[in-house]
């Protein structure tokens, strides 16, 4: 059992969450920190918190799950992926679908934490099918990357609805500093995750895959992906705008994540893609850590 269960952290790359969560835990700070409209009130419970990272864990475990079933037999043709466990029989189907059914259920059943804030349970079906929906995009269109995009973009969009459910429903214009944050992980996500397809860029072509490399070359794909983090940026520094609260320390922050972007692209190179890892994990890895500290601290300071 710890064996299989060391087999399915490893399948469902569960290292990756920090790619996210970040951004919820973010998103929650800000929701608490940034005083509501007049005659509203904020409370931010251990409940609620609990709330956000279980959801976070079931919901990306449950859609990496998924699309690990969904890409099984696309994963065996390519040599890159050929070792992963489904198509190296580490893991069965059988033990991977329920492993999906259980944290479908687990993500869902996480919603009620946030009660009497109904907004959560509603929304969580939606939300669920459109992350696990990602899984099939590169049948139909070249840009999947930005369907992840827009997965993780709702990390943050939804951990603040889960704290100000109500305050949104009753000022629409409340989630503004949410989706502010949520555009910039959205431009942010699809430019690293275009990078990182340039290794299929050949097996995508040949396996009539959509994908932006597939499609532009990986020449024009790294282009794309630097105009993606450049609109990043540009969506990232929207946030003090609605939320004036941010100050100094936000802007240095934003300028050391713009230039870890410009190394990120600096390493890759259309004729040398040994580096895409450094540039994918690590780096992004900081840039989601740094984004959580130097927001948080600037909010908790002011």
């Amino acid at each position: 059992m710890p064996e299989r269960l060391r087999h399915i952290l490893e399948m469902i790359r569960f290292s990756h969450t920090v790619f996210a969560m970040p951004f919820a835990l973010l998103a929650t700070i800000m929701a608490w920190a940034i005083p509501a409209p007049e005659g509203e009130t904020v409370q931010l419970t251990w409940q609620a918190l609990l709330g956000i990272l279980l959801c976070m864990v079931f919901a990306r475990s449950a859609a990496m799950a998924f699309n690990r079933l969904v890409d099984r037999r696309i994963d065996a043709e390519n040599p890159r992926t050929a070792a992963r466990h489904i198509p190296a029989g580490l893991l069965s189907v059988q033990s991977v679908v329920l492993f999906t059914v259980v944290c479908s259920i687990g993500f869902v059943a996480s919603t009620l934490l946030f009660w009497p804030n109904w907004l959560p349970l509603a929304l969580s079906v939606p939300v669920l099918a459109f992350l696990c929906g990602y899984s099939y995009t590169k049948r139909f269109t070249a840009f999947a990357h930005y369907w992840l995009g827009i997965s993780l973009m709702l990390a943050p969009i939804c951990a603040w609805v889960a704290i100000r459910g109500e305050i949104v429903l009753n000022h629409p214009a409340d989630i503004l500093p949410a989706a502010a944050l949520g555009l910039g992980v959205l431009f942010w996500v699809a430019g690293f995750d275009i990078i990182y397809a340039c290794q299929d860029a050949d097996f995508d072509r040949d396996a009539k895959l959509r994908s932006v490399p597939a499609k532009f070359g990986v020449p024009g794909a790294l282009r794309i992906a630097a105009v993606s983090h450049l609109l990043a940026v540009l969506a990232f520094a929207t946030l003090p705008l609605a939320a004036p609260q941010l100050g100094l320390i936000y802007w240095l922050g934003l300028a050391a994540v713009a230039a870890l972007l410009v190394y990120e692209h600096l390493l890759v190179r259309p004729s040398d893609l040994s580096k895409v890892n450094l540039a994918f994990f690590h780096v992004n890895t900081v840039i989601g850590v740094g984004v959580l500290l130097f927001t948080s601290i600037d909010l908790l300071w002011n």
